[in-house]
C-alpha cells in the first residue's frame, strides 16, 4: 500500500486512492481510515459529529534542518527515497455539515495514550493521534509505531538504563522491568541476560545509602511458576527469596535496540500540518480541509509537558516553514517529558532520577548559571522561525509541591521572577490536587478516609469551572486577537513565594494533622554525562542513574491562617472554604510511608461548630463561627462567584450552578 491513501465506503470497507507523496520531503504520505460513525447527541448549533478514526503514515528526511534534532534519526532504517518511516492512530471528531465549524481546531496529546475525540458544542474540529511508541497493542488506547535504532553495521546499540521497583506485592518473585520508572512495555530489553553484567541494588528510603545485592541472588527470569533462578525472560526480573516491599530496588543494566522515539514530535507535527494546510482532492482526501483557520493544541500533564518540549524543540514549524499551532495551552505542566533522548521513559513523572526538570523551562530567556546552561527559552527556535504560539499556561498548587514547578516562576537561584512574554499568560489554581478536585460542598469529617494510597481525605478544590472560562478566553484570543483576562499568578515580588521549609509559609499547628515540612520534591541537579543536550533534553544518557550534585533552592506559595495558598485564581470553594485545601498529601503505607503522596493534594476539614474546635483544639475557626447560617453562607458563595464572573474567571451558567450546589448542601443545615 506504499504511496497510497485509503478511504472508506459507506459499508465501513476499505478502499484505496492512489496517493503519491514528492520524493525526500518528510510529510504524511499515506491515511487509512477505519471507520467513520456518527456521534450520539447534538453539540449546540453545530449539531450532529462524527468521529473518523484510522492510521497515518508520515516519511520524514532525516537530512532536513528540522528533523536533525531527533535522537538517533541517523540511526534509523530507511526507505528507498532516504526517508524514515513512521505511522500513528488518529480520531478525528467534526461536525456533520462542516458549513457550521467554527474553523478552530483542538488538537488534545493523549496522556499515555489515553485519548479520545469528540463533539464539541462550540462547533471546533477535534484531533487526538498517537506519539508514545512504548506501549502495548491496545484498540482503546492512540499508538504509534517507530522504527528500531541500530548502528550502520547493522549491530544494536546499546546504553545504560536504571530500573526502580518499589510497593510490590509482598514476596513477588520477579517483576516485570518496565513496572519500574514510567514504562510501558517490555522495551528496552538488556543486551546480555548475564545477571553480572548488571547491578541491583536496595534502599530503605530514598535519603538512604543504597545496598548491593549479589549478582547470584537475582536473575533476568521468570519465577512465577517455577523458583529462583526461573525460566530465562528478558522482561523479567528475579530475586531469590523474593523482594521486600519495605525496600525500593534500582537495577542498572544495558539495555539494545533503543526506539527512535523523539519521531512522535513529527508525528503531530505532520498529522496537523495535514489537516491544516493540505487541499481535498481525489488524490489527497483531507476530511477538513479548507476549513480550519486556526489551530491549538491543548494537553495536560504528560501531554502538557510533550507541548512544551514540542515547542521548544522547534516542531511547531511545519515542513513547509508554516506554523502548525496558534495557541499552545500545557495545563498542569512544568517540565519536559524526556521522549527525545536515547531509550526514552515519557511515561514517567518526577520520581528520583527521572529527567525533564534538567533543561529549558522559561517562556523568556533566562541565564541559568546555577546549572551553566547559559541564556535559554522555550521560545528560542520558534522567535526565529516566526512560528510561535499564543500559550495559555496553566497549573496548581500540586504542581509546586509535587512536580518541581518552582524553577519555571523564580529559576535555578530563586531570587528574582522569570517575567512572562507578551504571547504568554500564565494562571494559577491555588490550593488544589493535580488537575483540581470534584468540587462542590459536601460536608466531610476530620476522619473522613483518604484516597489513592494517601492518608489525608482528597481534596475536593476544584478547577474545571475557571479552566472552562479561561479556554473560552483562550481560544477568543487565539481566533480574534481579544484579550483574555489578565494573568494570575503567586511572584516573589509581591512576597507570595516563600521557602516550604521556612517560617514564612504561615501553615497553621492543625492538632492531629501532618505538617507540610518535606512533604515537597526536591529539585536535583542531575548529571546524565556528557551525551545529554540538557538545553533541550535530548540525546543520549550515558550515566544512569544520574550523579546527584546538589539540590537547588525550590519556592512555593504562602498561605493563610486557615492554611490555604492566598496568590492566584482562587475558586469559589477556596474563596468560601469548609476546610484547609492543600497541594500535598501524605502517603499511608508501603515505601513512601509518611512522606509525600505522590502528587495528589489533601484536605483537612474545618470544626462544624465552635465546641467541637475547641475540644480539639483546631486553631481554625469553625463553619458556625465563619457563616453563622445556611443562608449566609450560600450568600458568601454567590458572591464570590458574581465576582469571578466579573473579572471574567467564570462562566455565567457555571456560577448559577455552583450557587445552586451551595443551596442544596448541608453546610449549617437547619441554621
Amino acid at each position: 500500500m506504499d504511496g497510497q491513501r485509503i478511504r472508506v465506503s459507506a459499508t465501513g470497507a476499505v478502499i484505496a486512492l492512489g496517493l503519491l507523496a514528492p520524493a525526500a520531503q518528510a510529510k504524511v504520505v499515506r491515511v487509512e481510515i477505519a471507520s467513520r460513525a456518527p456521534i450520539a447527541g447534538t453539540f449546540g448549533q453545530a449539531g450532529a459529529y462524527e468521529l473518523i478514526t484510522g492510521r497515518f503514515y508520515g516519511e520524514v528526511d532525516p537530512k532536513d534542518p528540522k528533523n536533525a534534532i531527533i535522537t538517533d534519526l541517523k540511526f534509523a532504517p530507511k526507505n528507498a527515497r532516504g526517508l524514515v518511516e513512521y505511522s500513528a492512530t488518529f480520531q478525528i471528531a467534526k461536525p456533520l455539515d462542516m458549513a457550521k465549524a467554527s474553523g478552530v481546531l483542538v488538537y488534545n496529546v493523549p496522556n499515555r495514550g489515553n485519548g479520545r475525540a469528540g463533539g464539541d458544542p462550540d462547533g471546533h474540529v477535534r484531533v487526538v493521534s498517537g506519539w508514545q511508541a512504548d506501549m502495548p497493542a491496545n484498540p482503546n488506547l492512540q499508538l504509534m509505531s517507530v522504527p528500531v535504532a541500530r548502528n550502520p553495521d547493522g549491530s544494536s546499540i546499546i546504553g545504560p538504563v536504571i530500573v526502580r521497583f518499589f510497593d510490590m506485592p509482598k514476596g513477588s518473585a520477579s517483576l516485570p522491568l518496565w513496572s519500574g520508572i514510567g514504562r510501558l512495555e517490555p522495551q528496552p530489553q538488556p543486551a546480555s541476560l548475564d545477571a553480572t553484567k548488571a547491578h541491583l541494588t536496595r534502599r530503605s528510603s530514598d535519603s538512604a545509602a543504597t545496598v548491593t545485592i549479589p549478582a547470584g541472588d537475582y536473575a533476568f527470569a521468570d519465577c512465577r511458576a517455577q523458583p529462583f533462578p526461573g525460566r530465562p525472560d528478558p522482561t523479567q526480573l528475579c530475586l531469590k527469596g523474593g523482594f521486600d516491599p519495605a525496600y525500593a530496588y534500582e537495577l542498572t543494566y544495558t539495555a539494545k535496540d533503543p526506539l527512535v522515539q523523539g519521531l512522535g514530535f513529527a508525528a503531530t507535527r505532520d498529522l496537523n500540518a495535514f489537516l491544516r494546510h493540505c487541499v481535498d482532492s481525489p488524490a489527497a482526501p483531507n476530511p477538513v480541509a479548507g476549513k480550519i483557520k486556526w489551530a491549538i493544541g491543548v494537553g495536560a500533564s504528560q501531554s502538557g509537558n510533550y507541548l512544551r518540549t514540542f515547542l521548544n524543540l522547534g516542531f511547531n514549524q511545519g515542513e513547509d516553514g508554516k506554523i502548525v499551532f496558534d495557541g499552545l495551552n500545557p495545563h498542569i505542566a512544568g517540565r519536559a517529558v524526556p521522549l527525545n533522548v536515547r531509550f526514552a521513559v515519557p511515561g514517567g513523572a518526577a520520581q528520583l532520577y527521572e529527567p525533564g526538570s534538567d533543561g529549558t523551562l522559561w517562556w523568556t530567556k533566562y541565564d541559568d548559571k546555577a546549572r551553566g546552561l547559559g541564556p535559554v527559552s522555550l521560545l528560542t527556535r520558534c522567535t526565529a522561525s516566526h512560528t510561535c504560539p499564543k500559550v495559555m499556561e496553566t497549573f496548581g498548587s500540586a504542581e509546586f509541591w509535587g512536580l518541581r514547578m518552582s524553577p519555571n516562576l523564580v529559576g535555578t537561584d530563586a531570587k528574582a521572577d522569570v517575567p512572562l512574554p507578551a504571547n504568554v499568560r500564565r494562571y494559577y489554581f491555588p490550593a488544589v490536587t493535580h488537575g483540581g478536585g470534584a468540587g462542590g460542598f459536601a460536608v466531610l469529617p476530620r476522619s473522613a478516609p483518604g484516597a489513592g494510597g494517601c492518608a489525608l481525605p482528597a481534596n475536593p478544590n476544584p478547577v474545571a469551572e475557571e479552566y472552562r472560562a479561561l479556554t473560552k478566553a483562550f481560544v477568543s484570543w487565539v481566533a480574534t486577537g481579544a484579550e483574555p483576562p489578565p494573568s494570575l499568578y503567586p511572584t516573589l515580588a509581591h512576597g507570595d513565594l516563600v521557602d516550604p521549609a521556612g517560617p514564612d509559609l504561615g501553615f497553621p499547628v492543625i492538632p492531629g494533622a501532618p505538617s507540610p515540612a518535606g512533604k515537597y520534591m526536591p529539585l536535583y541537579q542531575y548529571d546524565f554525562g556528557p551525551g545529554l543536550i540538557r538545553a533541550d533534553m535530548s540525546g543520549v544518557l550515558t550515566q544512569n542513574p544520574p550523579t546527584i550534585t546538589r539540590t537547588l533552592p525550590t519556592r512555593v506559595p504562602r498561605v493563610d491562617a486557615d492554611g490555604i495558598e492566598i496568590a492566584g485564581l482562587r475558586s469559589v470553594q477556596a474563596r468560601v472554604p469548609l476546610g484547609t485545601y492543600i497541594g500535598w498529601s501524605v502517603q499511608a503505607s508501603g515505601y513512601f510511608a509518611g512522606q509525600q503522596c505522590g502528587f495528589a493534594g489533601g484536605y483537612i476539614p474545618f470544626a462544624a461548630t465552635k465546641a467541637e474546635r475547641e475540644a480539639t483544639h483546631d486553631p481554625r475557626p469553625s463553619l458556625e463561627e465563619r457563616y453563622g447560617t445556611h443562608a449566609a453562607f450560600v450568600a458568601k458563595v454567590k458572591a464570590a462567584a458574581d465576582d469571578l464572573v466579573a473579572h471574567r474567571y467564570l462562566l455565567p451558567e457555571d456560577a448559577e450552578r455552583i450557587v445552586h450546589d451551595a443551596e442544596a448542601s448541608q453546610v449549617l443545615a437547619g441554621r
